[in-house]
């Protein structure tokens, strides 16, 4: 009797993005119906028809619900949505270029970097220029972090464990106090922003702002999704790398500066979101291996339906409130992230 076939790594990956997708599709429609005022599914789909131009029954007659879905809803679940894809595909080029599962942008603190970004951009009266300058700063910040991470992590061409962690807290820590900083010499309406930013929330998005986040999650998904291949390649070692005619320096720089662009654009809108980039690329990589092709595509997926879910979840545990977005998926990232940690220090056989 013939031993049965393990299902190839395409076929898996397939499969999962199809389930990630199911997840999506089924949070998005959750997402439109649940709220104060309650909104039928069959609403929804009339209101996306007349959108493109076709008139159906369904079509909500009541001018409150159209507004509540178009100004409030829509707008917040697309933000998600790209939110999360660039988080997600963030942390996934971020394990490539470190080469290290624990690497992702709140835990080295590119978030943080990029948070002082945009917290700056308040109080100095950059926001005047609307998104892109809000946007501007916190990819400054965000890259500036980036920089010192690889910097002071990488030595004799790999990155320790503990030398990124400690990184991540000096850094962190730094961002932080320039917050605290900010926080002090701005005035009350820029310090109310910038707690926003410190607790993190999808809530006031608009459609210019999910524009221009879309945009560079896309721009930044399809070059991430370009390098892919060479991602691979260096996960064979450096050397074997360049053999392969990887120029594995520029590969670098080109990543950080694309790990900063997406970073800085979902913190310069929603604030601190941690863990999506460092749960998301994990599970996805334990489930389908570590082709980076497959893996930044379901990562994309799986970071905006994550989002979607908890962004759903943070309207609807707590009655009458709105809990922060940043907070939940702390709660759900932190035990994982200490299970990573435990599981990374017995395969190195610890850290002493």
């Amino acid at each position: 009797m013939a031993a049965p076939r393990s299902v190839s790594p395409r076929i898996r990956a397939l499969a999962l993005v199809l389930l990630l997708a199911g997840i999506l599709v089924g949070g998005v429609v959750l997402s439109a119906v649940t709220g104060q005022l309650p909104i039928t599914p069959t609403e929804v789909a009339g209101s996306l028809l007349r959108a493109i131009g076709i008139d159906t029954a369904w079509a909500p007659t009541d001018p409150i619900v159209e507004s509540t879905l178009w100004v409030v809803r829509f707008p917040r679940i697309l933000m998600g949505l790209a939110v999360g894809a660039a988080l997600a595909v963030a942390g996934a080029v971020m394990q490539a270029v470190f080469g290290n599962p624990l690497a992702e942008p709140g835990v080295v603190g590119v978030s943080s970097g990029a948070a002082l970004g945009a917290a700056t951009a308040i109080t100095i009266g950059a926001s005047v220029l609307g998104g892109p300058g809000v946007a501007l700063f916190a990819f400054v910040g965000g890259l500036l972090a980036t920089l010192l991470v690889y910097a002071v992590a990488r030595a004799g061409g790999r990155t320790e464990v503990v030398t990124l962690l400690l990184t991540g807290i000096a850094v962190n820590a730094i961002a932080q106090a320039g917050i605290a900083f900010v926080l002090f010499v701005a005035d009350t309406a820029s310090r109310e922003q910038i707690v926003f930013w410190q607790l993190g929330s999808l809530g006031g998005s608009r459609w210019d702002q999910v524009a221009l986040v879309a945009v560079v999650a896309a721009v930044g998904i399809t070059v991430a999704l370009l390098l892919a291949r060479r991602y691979d390649l260096l996960a064979l070692g450096e050397r074997s790398a360049r053999h392969l005619g990887v120029d594995v320096e520029r590969l670098r720089i080109v990543s950080i500066v694309l790990v900063a662009l997406l970073t800085g654009a979902a913190v310069a809108f929603t604030g601190i979101i941690a863990f999506v980039g460092l749960v998301v690329p994990h599970l996805i990589r334990m489930i389908i291996g570590p082709a980076h092709r497959g893996l930044i595509l379901a990562s994309a997926v799986g970071g905006g339906a994550l989002l979607v879910v908890a962004d759903l979840l943070t309207r609807t545990l707590v009655g009458g409130a709105e809990l922060p977005i940043g907070m939940l998926t702390s709660l759900v990232g932190g035990p994982f992230f200490f299970w990573l940690l435990y599981r990374q220090r017995r395969r190195s056989g610890g850290w002493a």
